[in-house]
């Protein structure tokens, strides 16, 4: 079965060293990426462009001296991303952001040279359904979902164009619900209903909010469907069009590199197909993949031939109604900004296995790519009841069954054991001695006896087995504490990171608490995951 990337890359496997250098470790590959980048600067009209998006979002006096050194030659940046999710969707959202917020202070100190974060807002994304909900824990109960509702949204348009209806002052309303009692909460709600508000974009409302969460750490957020910045992306997506039998062919090729090598492929790829989308009836309609076809390109679901000078005229009159694939979004950002280093979770690290070998094409060199800050938030209370049953935070990730089966009495493992005893006991060497005279007779009677002692073996394990759980799930004590801290640290199994949103935590510590304590936290270019206190 085919391995994951990421965890290979930040394990330092040669495998996949032979992909994507993992250069993010060594400070000197560091400090000379981050002066190259500084060097070539921002795309000129780049900063014009996002001033004209900044005017909108909070005001920051720390945003805005880091807007004016990317104007100047000599600058590099950070940049990292996430969709749009309700309320910041998962906390790994303000995680991505202050990881770059640290590692621009670092690389700044290495290099020598200016280098600013910025938050490349996944505007272009169609899929709503990903982005309309948040979990928001609550203290000894299930969690709360809040969920926003899109049945008129248009299918498969970029959620830039997706507005927020009247429902979201009850869905803000239900959110201080669910932070009632928390000493911060006021504060929180206070800060999202100023970005929140009917009428808004999903998108302009997240770039409200983390930019407000972040003002005084200077964190440049930029929208690509904003007009300016889609205009200035106009250029490489046409190259992408113009080149797009070598791009067709050149990841071909490396997707058939990686499977060699064992691992899988992040993005599937669709063979014949262009990286950029084609938005019909203009920017707000539907997207669409143009095939590649003699002379140009098929369009939409009734395949109409369009030729390339004619695509490209469509390009030139209006920008927006096109754009990027997840394969082809960080050839933009790079063409852009001068972009030193990209911090991304384990998916994005494995776009850019992928799309390394693209760069060249475009005539870039491609960033370093290093991973997010990864943390659970791990307070007092959960770390002593963790200490007295000797389960570990990571611990929690782990099945249930396992971790009830870890925590049981003696006799849970013991009397399992013994009823496999009592079951394959007598009859596994009637069964031997049987399938020895059958050898005898037929070699497919032979077969026949082992197939169904191999069968028996498998069922009586399974029968003890699921006895054994039984018995540790008896223990109602220790299942009770092992519930009540998954819900709080792995819910369901899944990081907690990838669960909970971030109101929750901000509610209790309070906002700028909760962002100076992870900003505290991060180990630049670290992979760890860490525990926040």
């Amino acid at each position: 079965m085919p391995a994951s990337f990421s965890p290979s890359y930040l394990a330092g496997d040669p495998r996949a060293s032979a992909f994507l250098p993992p250069a993010f470790l060594d400070p000197a590959a560091r400090a000379r990426r981050t002066r190259e980048a500084a060097a070539r600067g921002a795309a000129p009209g780049l900063v014009d462009a996002v001033l004209a998006y900044d005017a909108s979002l909070p005001p920051s006096d720390a945003r805005r001296a880091n807007l004016d050194a990317l104007a100047r030659p000599g600058t590099a940046c950070v940049v990292t991303g996430q969709q749009a999710g309700l309320f910041l969707g998962p906390l790994y959202t303000v995680y991505k952001a202050a990881a770059a917020v640290v590692a621009a202070r670092a690389l700044e100190r290495e290099a020598g040279v200016r280098v600013v974060p910025v938050f490349w807002l996944q505007s272009e994304d169609h899929d709503l359904a990903e982005i309309d909900h948040c979990h928001v824990p609550q203290r000894g109960g299930e969690p709360v979902t809040l969920r926003l509702a899109h049945e008129g949204a248009t299918p498969r348009a970029s959620v830039k164009h997706a507005r927020l209806g009247p429902e979201i002052g009850d869905l803000v309303a239900h959110l201080g619900d669910a932070l009632a009692g928390l000493p911060h909460a006021g504060e929180v709600i206070a800060l999202v209903r100023a970005s929140y508000r009917e009428g808004a974009s999903i998108v302009d409302a997240f770039g409200g909010l983390i930019a407000a969460i972040f003002a005084a750490d200077g964190l440049v957020v930029v929208d690509p469907r904003e007009a300016a910045v889609a205009r200035l992306a106009a250029p490489t997506i046409r190259r992408s069009l113009v080149e797009a039998r070598a791009i067709d062919a050149a990841l071909a090729a490396r997707g058939l590199a990686l499977r060699a090598a064992g691992f899988a492929e992040q993005v599937r790829l669709r063979p014949g197909a262009a990286l950029a989308f084609v938005h019909e009836g203009g920017p707000e309609g539907p997207r669409f993949r143009p095939e590649i076809a003699p002379g140009g390109f098929r369009l939409g679901d009734g395949a109409a031939h369009v030729g390339l000078e004619a695509i490209c005229a469509r390009l030139d009159r209006d920008p927006l109604s096109f754009s990027t694939s997840a394969l082809l979004r960080p050839i933009v950002e790079d063409a852009l900004l001068p972009t030193a280093a990209y911090l991304g979770g384990p998916g994005e690290l494995a776009y850019y296995a992928e799309v390394a070998p693209l760069y060249p094409l475009f005539g870039l060199a491609p960033p370093l790519v290093a991973p997010r800050a990864r943390f659970r938030v791990v307070d007092d209370r959960a770390r002593s009841r963790l200490a007295a049953i000797g389960l570990t935070t990571a611990d929690l990730e782990r099945p249930r069954d396992e971790l009830l089966a870890r925590l049981a009495p003696p006799e849970a493992h013991e009397r399992p054991a013994a009823l496999l005893a009592d079951l394959l006991g007598p009859t596994m060497p009637r069964l031997d001695a049987f399938e020895a005279e059958a050898a005898r007779i037929d070699p497919n009677l032979a077969r026949r006896a082992r197939r169904t002692r191999d069968a028996i073996r498998r069922a009586a394990s399974r029968l003890a087995d699921r006895y054994g759980r039984d018995l540790a799930a008896r223990d109602l004590v220790a299942a009770g504490r092992v519930d009540r801290l998954r819900a709080a640290l792995a819910p369901g199994g899944v990081p907690q990171e990838r669960f909970y949103s971030w109101p929750f935590y901000a509610a209790e510590r309070g906002v700028r608490a909760f962002t100076d304590a992870i900003l505290a936290a991060i180990v630049p270019f670290d992979p760890t995951v860490r525990e926040l206190p």
